[in-house]
């Protein structure tokens, strides 16, 4: 049994209708103990409506050495890129 501590990454949603975002880590034993963690860490001041917690070890990611041959076969989509249509002035959060 290891006596290190999970490290888990913590995502806080600031108000309903916006994206959770990264704000930071916590350690925690468990996933209940990582939340109240990232509670008390992350909303001290009542700053989030959701929290996420992932466990650090989980989060596969890209080698940024690697982004040219990762991203380049999007390059050639450009119906991929917003600039075929207008967004309303009245739309917020996109």
């Amino acid at each position: 049994m290891s006596n290190v501590t999970p490290i888990w990454e913590v995502f806080v949603r600031a108000k309903n209708g916006l994206s959770h975002r990264h704000v930071g880590s916590v350690h925690a034993a468990d996933a209940r103990g990582a939340v109240e963690a990232a509670r008390d860490v992350y909303t001290r001041r009542a700053e989030g409506v959701s929290l996420w917690v992932v466990p650090s070890s989980t989060i596969i990611a890209s080698d940024p050495g690697e982004a040219a041959a990762l991203f380049a076969p999007a390059e050639d989509k450009i119906y991929r890129h917003p600039t075929f249509y207008v967004v309303p002035d009245n739309v917020k959060h996109i």
